[in-house]
C-alpha cells in the first residue's frame, strides 16, 4: 500500500505541473465566475440559472480535465521510458495502475474543491444582488454527484489508456461519456426493437456503459420522478446510492485496466 500512495503523490505532483491543468480550471473558475452576467436575461430565475451554469462548467471542465489527464497516464510513462525504470523494481504493475489512479482522483478532487469553492461564492454574491434562498446542502450533493461522474469517466480513461494511444483513448472516453450521458433516451429505443433477441442483445450491452444520468439529474426523470437541484431534490440516500454505483463501476474498470496492463508487452 505504501507503493500505491508514493506512485500516487507522484502522480499528483506530475499533474500540478501540467499548465495544461491549469489553463482548463481557469476556464473553468471563468465560466462559473461569469455565470452571474450571464444569468440577466433570466427574469426572477437569475439564481437558479447562476446555479445550473455553474454545476454545468464544474461537470464539463472535470470531464475535460480527467480525459486528458487520464489518456496520458500510461502513454507519458512509455513514451518517456520512465515505466522501464519502475516496472522491474519491487512495484507490480497493479500497483502501477492502481498508484496512477488514486493520483489522479486526488487531483482531480483539488480541482473540484477549487470550482465548488468559486460557485458557493459566486451564488453567496448572488443572492445578494437577485435575492431569493440559496440552499448550500443542495449545492453539495449537487457537486458530489458530479464528482462521481468524473470519477467514473477517470476510471474509464485509465482503462483505454492501458492498451490504447492517446488520440483513441480521449475519442473513445468521449463516446462512453455521450452514451453515458443518453441512457434514458437509448433504453426507450430499445424498448422499441421489435425482435427480442435483439432487444435483449441491445439491453445487455447497456450495462457495459456507465449510466452517467444518474450523477446530474438537474431537471430529470429519475425512478419516475422529477428531480432538479432547484426543486424536489435527490437527499443524501440517493447520493450514497448513487456513490455506490460509481465505486463498483470504477473498481470494475481499474481491475479490467490492471489486468490488461499486466499482460501488456512493452518492447
Amino acid at each position: 500500500m505504501s507503493r500505491v500512495l508514493a506512485l500516487a503523490l507522484n502522480t499528483f505532483r506530475e499533474a500540478i505541473r501540467n499548465k495544461v491543468l491549469y489553463l482548463l480550471l481557469l476556464f473553468g473558475v471563468g465560466l462559473i465566475a461569469f455565470s452571474i452576467p450571464f444569468s440577466q436575461g433570466a427574469l426572477h430565475e437569475q439564481l437558479r440559472v447562476t446555479r445550473d451554469l455553474g454545476l454545468g462548467g464544474i461537470e464539463l471542465f472535470g470531464v475535460l480535465i480527467a480525459i486528458f489527464i487520464g489518456v496520458n497516464l500510461v502513454y507519458k510513462e512509455l513514451d518517456r521510458k520512465t515505466v522501464f525504470a519502475l516496472i522491474p523494481k519491487p512495484i507490480r504493475r497493479w500497483e502501477f495502475v492502481l498508484g496512477k489512479y488514486v493520483g489522479m482522483l486526488v487531483t482531480l478532487a483539488v480541482l473540484v474543491a477549487i470550482m465548488a469553492v468559486t460557485l458557493f461564492l459566486v451564488l453567496w454574491l448572488g443572492q445578494s444582488v437577485f435575492g431569493g434562498d440559496n440552499d448550500n446542502g443542495t449545492v453539495l450533493r449537487a457537486i458530489l454527484l458530479v464528482f462521481g461522474e468524473v470519477a467514473v469517466i477517470t476510471a474509464v480513461a485509465v482503462m483505454f489508456s492501458s492498451f490504447s494511444s492517446p488520440i483513441l483513448s480521449g475519442a473513445l472516453t468521449l463516446g462512453i461519456f455521450a452514451v453515458g450521458h443518453f441512457t434514458p433516451e437509448l433504453r426507450e429505443l430499445i424498448a422499441k426493437v421489435e425482435s427480442v433477441p435483439v432487444r435483449v442483445l441491445l439491453r445487455g450491452g447497456m450495462r457495459v456503459f456507465p449510466d452517467l444520468h444518474l450523477f446530474y439529474v438537474s431537471g430529470s426523470m429519475v425512478g419516475g420522478q422529477h428531480v432538479s437541484v432547484h426543486g424536489a431534490y435527490v437527499d443524501w440516500s440517493y447520493v450514497g446510492m448513487a456513490g455506490i454505483y460509481g465505486a463498483l463501476y470504477c473498481a470494475a474498470a481499474i481491475v479490467l485496466s490492471m489486468i490488461i496492463f499486466s499482460r501488456r508487452d512493452f518492447v
